[in-house]
């Protein structure tokens, strides 16, 4: 089976990876994370956004172009080969693309004209403290709950919140500013932005509701594979600068490389690109088809975390103490993979999960 990209596809890779090279570069990184505020670079937002990128998977008639997952995807491998300090997984996967699915008509008028143009930052808050729980209040409803972990959390304009209603599931959009929020900023190891959002009967209108069965799973699904190529970017980025220093690396007169010790590492850590490569396309290609890919998500985040957090530690092993000086952008990925490697379930959660699902089949 062939996953290669489409010509149309490689064009918008190649789009996002040449701003990333210009406008991300490891100088104006260091520049952003010294800045004292979130790792968000609003000139890169506003640069991307201008070259529609943050409009791909957003209607035409709300000023997108109305593509799919695999293009988001394609966009996002490049975000990991950049370590891009900008919210694009979170405003196109987990606002953008369930307002799509399943946001009303108001929902999408009110915030995907806003997200394609790089006004408006979305986000979800997917992985849960206390449970939140949503109680009628008239013709609306009361919020109260806490949730972790939620990414750009401190920069997003509305953040899609989780919650049990009285008549099961929902999700709910939430601004971060009103009353009875309290956003608490957490340090991630990578240095990305999140917050712990805690809820106190927050008001939501009847409008603020979005309706949709298996809602959590469908966001829970996408924003997995997502991750998984991130993950991927990283790793290839990470390959690429090994490969380069144990070929100018010298020691007793010899490129690095030349050892045998120093091959075989290397040769390892493709092969397990390779791998992530692989599973986090199929994923993706699925969910962009619209087959089920809930067995692909799970072995492709299996790959993204146990080859991934191998790749980057193989390439700090043959870089040496260069590796971990923060001057050098290595340090970025290696921290990066190993967030990524936990975020919504690291190896061990996602073997149960397909172990789980392939009991069912078989029964």
């Amino acid at each position: 089976m062939d996953f290669s990209l489409s010509d149309d596809q490689q064009a918008i890779a190649d789009l996002a990876a040449q701003i990333f090279a210009d406008k991300a570069t490891n100088e104006r990184q260091r520049e952003v994370e010294q800045s004292g505020g979130p790792r968000f670079d609003r000139a890169l937002w506003e640069e991307i956004a201008r070259a529609g990128l943050l409009g791909i998977p957003v209607p035409e008639a709300h000023g997108g172009a109305g593509l799919g997952f695999l293009e988001v995807a394609a966009i996002l491998e490049q975000v990991g080969r950049a370590t891009a300090p900008v919210p694009v997984l979170e405003t196109l996967v987990l606002g953008a693309m369930p307002l799509v699915r399943f946001g009303s008509e108001a929902q999408q008028a009110a915030w995907l004209p806003g997200a394609a143009q790089g006004e408006a930052v979305l986000t979800a808050a997917l992985v849960e403290d206390a449970p939140t729980q949503a109680t009628r209040d008239g013709q609306g409803w009361r919020l109260t709950g806490s949730k972790l972990c939620v990414p750009a959390a401190q920069v997003a304009d509305v953040v899609l919140v989780p919650a049990t209603a009285e008549d099961g599931p929902a999700i709910f959009l939430v601004d971060p500013r009103a009353e009875g929020v309290r956003l608490e900023e957490l340090d991630t190891t990578s240095g990305q932005p999140e917050a712990s959002l805690h809820l106190d009967a927050v008001a939501a209108g009847a409008g603020d509701r979005m309706e949709g069965a298996h809602l959590v799973d469908w966001m829970q699904e996408r924003a997995t594979a997502a991750l998984c190529m991130v993950a991927l970017g990283a790793c290839e980025a990470s390959l690429e600068l090994t490969a380069e220093y144990a070929k100018t690396r010298k020691q007793f007169d010899q490129p690095i490389a030349m050892f045998q010790a120093v091959g075989h590492r290397a040769a390892d850590a493709y092969v397990d690109t390779e791998g992530v490569r692989l599973t986090a396309l199929q994923a993706a290609w699925r969910i962009a088809s619209g087959r089920d890919a809930a067995k692909q998500v799970a072995v492709a985040k299996i790959w993204a975390a146990e080859a991934g957090k191998r790749v980057v530690h193989a390439a700090m092993h043959i870089h040496g103490g260069i590796g971990v000086d923060r001057e050098y952008p290595l340090h970025r990925y290696f921290l990066y993979a190993r967030q990524l490697e936990l975020t919504l379930g690291g190896g061990t959660p996602q073997l149960l999960r397909l172990g789980g699902m392939l009991a069912a089949e078989e029964a």
